[in-house]
C-alpha cells in the first residue's frame, strides 16, 4: 500500500483548520475548540483521482506563539493547505504575511499550496478573487515551479472541500512529475 501523501495545514487562529479536518475525516460538523500543538487525522480522498488516496493532514495551530513553528511541518510535506477566513477583513493582510513567510523558505519552494477561502457561507464574506487580490497571491508565482490555486469552501457544510483536495492532489501529481523528469536530465 502507498504511503499517505503528507499535507499541513496552516492559517491564522479562528480560519476554521480544524473544523475543516474533522470535516474531512468524518464527513461531518464537528465543534471543535481552539487547537493548542496539532492535530493530525488521515483522510481519505473522495473525488477524482484522490478518490481512495490517503492524506496524512497535520492541522497546526495558528496563534501567533505558535506560528514560529510552522516551519517545522512544512519541511518535508507534499502541500499546503493555508485555510483563510474570508469574513475576517481586518486580519487578511496578517494572513498574507504568515503564507508568504512560510512558502518564501527554501524547503517549501516547490510545494504547492491550496488557500482554502473558508467561511462562504457567511454574509460578508469576500470571494476567492478579492481574497486571491488581498493576500497577493500573484506573489507566490514568482517562482516559476511554485503551483498554487485557491477554492472557495464552507468547512461548516463541507461545501468545496472535496474538490479542493482533489486540486491539491493534481498540482501533487503534476509537481513529482516535474521532478521526476528533473532527475532524469542530470
Amino acid at each position: 500500500m502507498e504511503s499517505p501523501i503528507h499535507l499541513v495545514m496552516l492559517g491564522l487562529d479562528s480560519a476554521g483548520k480544524s473544523t475543516v479536518l474533522y470535516r474531512m475525516k468524518f464527513d461531518q460538523y464537528v465543534d471543535t475548540v481552539p487547537t493548542v500543538g496539532f492535530n493530525c487525522e488521515k483522510v481519505r480522498g473522495t473525488v477524482g483521482k484522490a478518490k481512495g488516496v490517503s492524506f496524512m493532514i497535520w492541522d497546526v495551530g495558528g496563534q501567533d506563539k505558535v506560528r514560529p513553528l510552522w516551519r517545522s511541518y512544512t519541511r518535508s510535506t507534499d502541500g499546503i493547505v493555508f485555510v483563510v477566513d474570508s469574513v475576517d477583513k481586518e486580519r487578511l493582510e496578517e494572513a498574507r504575511v504568515e503564507l508568504l513567510r512560510t512558502t518564501r523558505a527554501p524547503e517549501t519552494a516547490t510545494v504547492p499550496v491550496l488557500v482554502l477561502a473558508n467561511k462562504q457561507d457567511l454574509p460578508g464574506s469576500l470571494d476567492v478573487s478579492q481574497i486571491e487580490k488581498a493576500m497577493g497571491l500573484h506573489e507566490l508565482s514568482s517562482s516559476s515551479s511554485r503551483v498554487w490555486s485557491i477554492q472557495p469552501a464552507c468547512a461548516i457544510t463541507g461545501e468545496g472541500l472535496d474538490e479542493a483536495l482533489e486540486y491539491l492532489y493534481q498540482m501533487i501529481l503534476k509537481r513529482r512529475k516535474a521532478l521526476k523528469q528533473a532527475k532524469k536530465k542530470r
